[in-house]
C-alpha cells in the first residue's frame, strides 16, 4: 500500500476539521477525494502533505510513519503537491520554478555552488534540460524565458503542476487543480492526469469539478463535517444514499462542474 491514513482526528482548539477517517491508496492509482465546503478536505491534504500533523492517528507513506515529519523531508520521500490558490516564484522565469523543484535532488555543495565549480556548473546544465522536459510534458517549452508573474491562469497551474512533477514524486497532490479553467484547458489537464498515471505515478485529487472526477478517477473517498461517509468507485459514488444527501444533490447532472 502506497499511502494509509489510519484513524486520524485533526482538531484546531474546539473545532473538530477530520473526525476518526481512514483510507489507503495503491499504487497507479487516482483517487479524489470530494465533499460540501467544510468538509476538512483541504485539511487532510494539509496532514498528508505534512503542512501541519494529526492531532490522533497515523499517516503511513511506503510503511514510514509520516506524520511528525517535516515537509521537506516527507518531499524527499516522494510527496508533492500543487495548492488550490497558486504559489510560485513571481520573481523567477518559468524554467527557473521548474528547477527549484529539480534542487531537492542535487549532489553539488552550498560552497561549490556558490563559487559555480565545474561540477556545480554541469549539475546546473543538467537541471536546465531536465525542467525543460517537465515544460515540455505540460505544453509550457515556448515559454520558458518569460516571467512567471506575466502567464494567465491557465498556464500558471501548468507551471506549478511541472515544478510539482519535477521533485519526482510517488504520490502527486492536486488541490482543485482545474480551478477557474475553461472547458478545453480542463480537458487538456484530464488528459495529463492521465499521463502523469500512466508513468507511474499515483494521483490523490481534491476538486471541485464532478465530471472531471467522475471521469479520471479510479476511486473516491467523501468527506462530510469532517468524517468519511463513502469510499468506492465513481459509479458506487454515484449511486451512494449517504453522498447524494449530504453533498452531490438529487441530480447529480445538475451538480457536474459545480463547486464542492
Amino acid at each position: 500500500m502506497l499511502l494509509e491514513v489510519r484513524n486520524v482526528t485533526k482538531k484546531f482548539g474546539g473545532v473538530v476539521a477530520n473526525k476518526d477517517v481512514s483510507f489507503s491508496i495503491e499504487q497507479g492509482q487516482i483517487v479524489g477525494l470530494i465533499g460540501p465546503n467544510g468538509a476538512g478536505k483541504s485539511t487532510m491534504f494539509n496532514m498528508v502533505s505534512a503542512v501541519f500533523p494529526p492531532t490522533i492517528g497515523e499517516i503511513v507513506f511506503e510503511g514510514k510513519n509520516i506524520e511528525k515529519l517535516p515537509n521537506y523531508e516527507v518531499s524527499r520521500l516522494g510527496i508533492a503537491r500543487t495548492f488550490q490558490n497558486i504559489k510560485i516564484f513571481k520573481n523567477m522565469t518559468v524554467i527557473e520554478n521548474v528547477m527549484v523543484g529539480l534542487h531537492i535532488h542535487t549532489r553539488s555543495s552550498m560552497l561549490s555552488a556558490a563559487f559555480f565549480s565545474p561540477r556545480a556548473r554541469k549539475e546546473e546544465q543538467i537541471l536546465y534540460e531536465t525542467a525543460m522536459e517537465y515544460l515540455k510534458f505540460v505544453g509550457l517549452e515556448g515559454l520558458y524565458d518569460q516571467m512567471s508573474s506575466s502567464l494567465p491562469l491557465g498556464a500558471l497551474r501548468l507551471l506549478e503542476l511541472a515544478r510539482a512533477l519535477a521533485t519526482k514524486p510517488k504520490l502527486l497532490l492536486l488541490d482543485e487543480i482545474a480551478a477557474g479553467l475553461n472547458h478545453k484547458e480542463t480537458k487538456e489537464m484530464a488528459r495529463l492526469i492521465q499521463q502523469i498515471k500512466e508513468k507511474g505515478i499515483t494521483v490523490f485529487i481534491v476538486e471541485h469539478d464532478m465530471d472531471l472526477v467522475m471521469r479520471i478517477c479510479d476511486k473516491i473517498i467523501v468527506l462530510d463535517q469532517g468524517s468519511k461517509i463513502a469510499e468506492g468507485t465513481p459509479k458506487e459514488i454515484q449511486n451512494n444514499e449517504d453522498v447524494i444527501s449530504a453533498y452531490l444533490g438529487a441530480d447529480i447532472e445538475e451538480k457536474a462542474g459545480e463547486g464542492a
